[in-house]
């Protein structure tokens, strides 16, 4: 009789885990993280090539690791570029990002180069070794920390969570090491790199962040306008003002004649937001219509290019 019972108990914890295990791999895609690579020239960066569904939202990134379908040379082409504002997160689906509505919408492809905490000096190396595709214009998404958030190649491929380098072997595995357990029990630990300005960190380089005038300089030397767009955190959508690295931004772009998009006159609610810093579908959806205006002067240059 105990026997009986052993193995009915066994049987059904076999049942349990292994239906569990389909149902985590299925519906909440775990094992189906994106991974990254490091790069000794921009830090790191998404495996090329890769496709999925992470939380019941699909995600894709082309040969060029760019959350975006391959280059299509027939369209015009801007380079979207920034961190993980505007790579958009496994929370939001690959349809549902500013850059894919706003490629749809206006026949102009915006290619999506970025990765989480990524500042203008990793978009600008990245520009650097892959070239630039053609582009008609640049457009830079940053927000107030990406002043002094220079690049200082501290691994984190591998090492931190939200840079994963491989997949977990077991969905369980996922779900209680990389979820369970840091809520359960939090531990002092140090921050990714993405979640500490979701904290309110401050990057704390030492200059302003040369990646600015880098893009600058390389836009120019193609003739293509170069816009800077920045986006606003909760805490100074409630304060209504940027930050003192925010202002640091206003000013470089006053001084250097470079064409600024501030978020913050957009009024953006903040039902807009996930988190601190990163927009939901709704912020997305609004992200991509402030790109629209914004650029809305520069179409007729833009399409006209050769």
């Amino acid at each position: 009789m105990r026997k009986k019972i052993l193995l009915s108990f066994i049987l059904v914890l076999a049942i349990v885990f292994v239906g569990g295990e389909v149902a985590l791999r299925k519906f909440l895609g775990m094992c189906h993280a994106p991974l990254f690579y490091a790069s000794n020239k921009y830090e790191y960066m998404v495996e090329p090539n890769q496709s999925g569904y992470r939380f019941g939202h699909y995600y894709f990134f082309n040969a060029y690791s760019q959350r975006s379908a391959n280059p299509n040379y027939s369209k015009p082409i801007i380079l979207g570029l920034g961190d993980s504002v505007l790579w958009g997160g496994v929370m939001v689906d690959q349809n549902d990002i500013a850059t894919s509505l706003f490629t749809k919408e206006t026949g102009i492809q915006m290619l999506n180069i970025s990765a989480g905490s990524w500042g203008p000096d990793n978009c600008a190396a990245y520009l650097k070794d892959k070239g630039f595709f053609h582009a008609r214009a640049m457009f830079l998404v940053v927000s107030s920390h990406d002043s002094h958030d220079n690049m200082d190649f501290e691994p984190v491929v591998g090492k931190m969570e939200s840079y994963p380098d491989k997949q977990y072997k077991l969905a369980w595995a996922e779900l209680i090491e990389r979820y369970i357990i840091p809520r359960v029990f939090p531990s002092n630990k140090k921050l990714d790199v993405d979640e500490e300005v979701n904290f309110g960190i401050q990057k704390n380089g030492k200059i302003f962040n040369p990646g600015f005038t880098e893009l600058k300089n390389m836009a120019d030397s193609l003739h293509i306008p170069f816009i800077v767009y920045l986006h606003a955190e909760t805490s100074e959508v409630k304060r209504k003002k940027y930050n003192s690295q925010g202002l640091e931004i206003i000013h470089w772009a006053k001084l250097n004649h470079v064409r600024l998009i501030r978020e913050l006159n957009y009024h953006l609610p903040l039902s807009c937001y996930r988190d601190n810093i990163h927009f939901n579908k709704i912020g997305q959806r609004l992200f991509a219509t402030i790109m629209e205006k914004g650029l809305k002067s520069l179409d007729n240059s833009i399409m006209h290019q050769k």
